[in-house]
């Protein structure tokens, strides 16, 4: 017979290896040596395994395995297969046969093992839940192959990469989406391997179309129950109207037709916040056109559990949020300060009311948002020749000398005083801090030239911040995450670009500007500002197009990578880049297989570079194409 059949039926046997699997060990043998192997020695599949797995330094001999991460036994995949897989188990009855279930990554889901011997070997080489059998963790076997080739593969014994899974044979059928085609995991039949492979091949295949038509029902009724209840609610409401989940979002006539991209582009951003939670919830935006838009999400449930959100959307005028008395719309911007949203003039607002009154102040939000930089340009709007001192309490240095100088400056009484990152302060901190605050007020009576706020985080507070030293002031004023005011991207971009290069700055191209507002700034303006000083150090004039910005900004993530993501997501943006966009080359370049690269493309949120290749300057993409690079998702408009 061909090579195909090689290993997988009717040799004759010595013990339990046959002559044809002795065979194969000598070829492999010799490739891990030398390499020098003959067309058709081994089937086409296995040696380009072979080569992968030798590319990423796989231990030939075998090695201990990380745990990887605990498996979600509450993902569609997982629920879906759980039914079957339990029947399957059964009709094997006492068959040596294992059945195994990972996800995309090669991470194994579930393992059930009638047979005690195999399901102890399987242990001693960690094929277990938790732990990746991907190629590039164990080499060539029947999941990690089938994940790389998106092919059914059978690995029969030694074609094994390596040598403690000889005993083996491991038939992997990849198991897709079957609306979407995106690839969900690996269904894996293990036995001995001196069993049937072809059989084990027939049986796997089977069963992931089973899974693959059980993903199919519960994926039907989820989508169903949304697309009705989206219906309903267009029917009733003359506005626009969104519908969407993890995979899927709607948006009817109105929305399209009444909102530009970029206005589409900032509701889908705004109501992914809301997604996933199980209760109505009301949120505002600020629109790119001036607009506020106030969204009420409200849940959509199946009778397999949470099915997405529905979002009536009301416009209003952006001018209207903010109250004409102010007269804050007119007022001249704050020194070193830009934005025009309505969310951020509010807060402007608020805190220029505080100090005009005196009124001592807590600011409160994210990490880089500006808080610090807000106090300061109020400062020197209301008093710009006024003395002006900030103690930061979680920079380094002794704690001590820091409740000195705000002593200090309790006791000289004038200008502003702001003390930074208190909710960082130790209770025995806080203690005297609310002393010295307590003591200040006393002697003056209520009346007094220093004004005084204070900054802290959005997380959970301690007892002690809110008992002893929030009471000391009467207002808290919360700073917006840059995401929640993205419109004022724009004009920030072009304000810290000349910061950073005073005397030539560089310009933002249209696309550029674009690609930035897409980004959900996880560290805010102090994120934007690093990237762009990044620009800034590679391009100090001229026209910023897209490839110039930092690999950071060609990625659009849900959530903050780790060091090291970060550190595979540049490597692979810049190899994208170096090789003009294709995936293949730039997988070759850095070592990894085409599926990995594929794989980590959408974990990071990567956005295909343009490796170059720029538009003519001033050109907009297409509306779909805007709108999906922006959400990640198809916007299906009925």
């Amino acid at each position: 017979m061909a090579a195909h059949a090689v290993g997988l039926r009717g040799d004759r046997r010595d013990g339990h290896v046959t002559v044809a699997q002795r065979g194969i060990a000598a070829v492999r043998e010799r490739f891990l040596t030398d390499d020098g192997l003959e067309p058709g020695t081994v089937r086409e599949a296995i040696l380009a395994s072979w080569r992968r797995s030798r590319r990423l330094n796989v231990n030939a001999a075998g090695s201990e395995l990380p745990y990887v991460k605990e498996p979600n036994l509450e993902s569609p995949l997982a629920l879906s297969a759980a039914p079957i897989l339990r029947r399957l188990a059964e009709s094997l009855g006492q068959e040596p046969v294992c059945i195994i279930l990972t996800d995309a990554d090669g991470v194994v889901l579930d393992r059930l093992t009638p047979d005690r011997a195999i399901g102890r070997h399987l242990d001693r080489v960690q094929l277990a839940q938790g732990f990746s059998y991907a190629e590039a963790s164990v080499g060539t076997n029947g999941i990690g192959t089938a994940l790389e080739g998106r092919t059914p593969t059978l690995v029969f014994g030694h074609e094994h990469y390596a040598e403690h899974l000889e005993q083996l044979a491991c038939a992997g059928v990849p198991i897709h989406h079957p609306v979407s085609s995106t690839l969900l995991g690996v269904l894996d039949l293990t036995s001995w391997a001196h069993g049937s492979g072809n059989l084990l091949m027939a049986l796997a295949d089977s069963t992931a179309h089973q899974i693959e038509e059980s993903v199919l029902l519960r994926t039907g009724q989820r989508e169903l129950a949304l697309l009705r209840q989206y219906r309903k609610t267009c029917q009733r409401s003359g506005g626009a109207v969104l519908a969407l989940n993890s995979d899927l979002v709607m948006m009817n006539e109105y929305a399209r037709r009444h909102l530009d991209p970029d206005d589409q582009a900032a509701l889908l951003a705004r109501t992914a916040d809301a997604m996933g939670a199980t209760h109505a919830m009301t949120v505002i935006a600020d629109l790119p056109s001036g607009t506020t838009a106030r969204m009420h999400y409200c849940p959509v449930f199946a009778e397999t559990g949470l099915a997405g959100g529905v979002v009536r959307v009301q416009m209003t005028a952006g001018g209207g949020e903010v109250p004409s008395s102010t007269g804050l719309s007119n007022a001249p911007p704050l020194p070193g300060v830009v934005g025009t949203s309505a969310t951020w003039q509010r807060c402007t607002q608020e805190v220029l009311s505080c100090r005009r009154d005196g009124e001592w102040l807590a600011l409160q939000g994210e990490p880089g948002t500006g808080k610090v930089t807000l106090l300061r340009a109020v400062h020197q709007r209301h008093s710009p020749a006024g003395h002006l001192r900030v103690l930061d309490a979680a920079a380094p240095g002794n704690l001590d000398e820091w409740l000195d100088a705000v002593a200090e400056e309790l006791t000289a009484g004038q200008g502003t005083l702001v003390l930074s990152h208190v909710d960082r302060l130790d209770p025995a901190a806080l203690s005297t801090v609310s002393e010295l605050l307590l003591a200040r007020s006393e002697r003056i009576g209520g009346s007094s030239d220093l004004w005084v706020a204070v900054t802290m985080g959005t997380g959970e507070r301690s007892t002690d911040l809110g008992t002893q030293l929030l009471p000391h002031f009467p207002h808290t004023v919360e700073v917006p995450a840059l995401r929640h005011h993205i419109a004022d991207v724009h004009q920030l971009a072009s304000h810290l670009l000349c910061a950073i290069s005073p005397r030539l700055a560089p310009t933002l191209s249209s696309e550029a500007m674009v690609q930035l507002m897409r980004l959900t700034w996880p560290g805010n303006v102090t994120q934007l500002r690093e990237a762009l000083r990044w620009v800034a150090m590679h391009r100090r004039s001229g026209l910023v197009r897209v490839d110039d910005l930092p690999p950071e900004c060609l990625a659009v993530s849900r959530r903050r990578l780790t060091p090291i993501e970060s550190l595979a997501r540049d490597a692979i943006v810049r190899s994208l880049i170096e090789n003009e966009g294709s995936k293949q080359r730039a997988a070759e370049a850095l070592g990894m297989s085409r599926a990995t690269i594929y794989r980590k493309i959408r974990e990071y949120g990567i956005i295909q570079p343009a490796g170059g290749r720029q538009p003519p300057s001033g050109t907009r993409p297409a509306r779909g194409e805007r709108d999906r690079g922006r959400t990640g998702r198809e916007v299906i408009c009925p």
